[in-house]
């Protein structure tokens, strides 16, 4: 487990995600959404820009986000979004134990794959004690486990025209027609932290927590670690998946770069 260094580049995001929060709260409070503030998302498009050309320019493709001891680990992780899919067929999955549950990669792929819960679990996986940071200004510390999404994309086999990771989900959060979504560039899908989930601090993943398979991005805001994963697909754009912007969250006015 690597215990590696903030950059200040990071440390400056952070402090700004805390103002971020505040802002949010203060417009709350105001009875308006505060994600189509404009003072909002022009402090957030500028952070965004910073922040993707540092980390792509100056950082590794491979650099870790920090990682704590078990000492760190917090008593409950508080759970984000969604606490458990309404729908019948995520219901009937979790009736019998997830035994069903079969994850589809496919789209721009060579050789599609369908797997298990338990063909997940019997995959490289990766065992890390990192934090969760939300755009909402709190953070908590998890010991996650799961399958290396490099690996099963290296099964997969990405076509030429892959450009992104999108992640179709079971969850239909605020009563969203549309079930939500999140995507990840091929550098984020191959970093060696980003993982398909399927334990927290050394228990099966709770389905507040994401039940049966959550992603972990650990260099993306909490926003971008998709719960409830079913479906993964590759693409060339999003274009023409639901608004277009590549995440749920994005289609209502938040920025697809979610660094940190």
């Amino acid at each position: 487990m690597t215990d590696s260094r903030e950059y200040p580049l990071n440390r400056r995001r952070r402090r700004l995600l805390g103002s971020l929060g505040a802002l949010g709260a203060a417009s709350l409070l105001a009875g308006c959404d505060w994600t189509k503030s404009d003072s909002v998302q022009a402090a957030l498009g500028r952070t965004e820009d910073l922040t993707q050309a540092a980390m792509r320019l100056v950082t590794s493709r491979e650099a870790l986000a920090r990682e704590y001891p078990k000492s760190a680990i917090a008593p409950e992780f508080r759970p984000n979004g969604s606490i458990q899919p309404q729908t019948s067929a995520y219901q009937a999955l979790l009736d019998n134990n997830f035994a069903d549950y079969r994850l589809a990669i496919h789209g721009e792929v060579a050789n599609p794959q369908t797997l298990s819960l338990a063909e997940l679990k019997a995959a490289p996986s990766r065992t890390q004690i990192t934090r969760h940071d939300c755009v909402e200004g709190w953070s908590c510390i998890g010991q996650w486990t799961g399958a290396r999404l490099s690996d099963l994309l290296v099964r997969a086999q990405p076509t030429a025209k892959a450009k992104f990771v999108v992640f179709h989900c079971a969850d239909h959060l605020l009563g969203a027609a549309e079930p939500y979504y999140e995507s990840l560039d091929m550098i984020e899908a191959y970093h060696p932290q980003t993982i398909l989930a399927y334990g927290l601090n050394g228990a099966d993943l709770p389905v507040a927590n994401g039940a049966p398979i959550r992603l972990r991005a650990e260099r993306q805001l909490g926003y971008k670690m998709a719960k409830y994963v079913m479906d993964i697909e590759l693409v060339e754009s999003f274009a023409d998946i639901q608004g277009g912007k590549g995440g749920f969250w994005e289609d209502r006015g938040y920025n697809w770069w979610a660094g940190i």
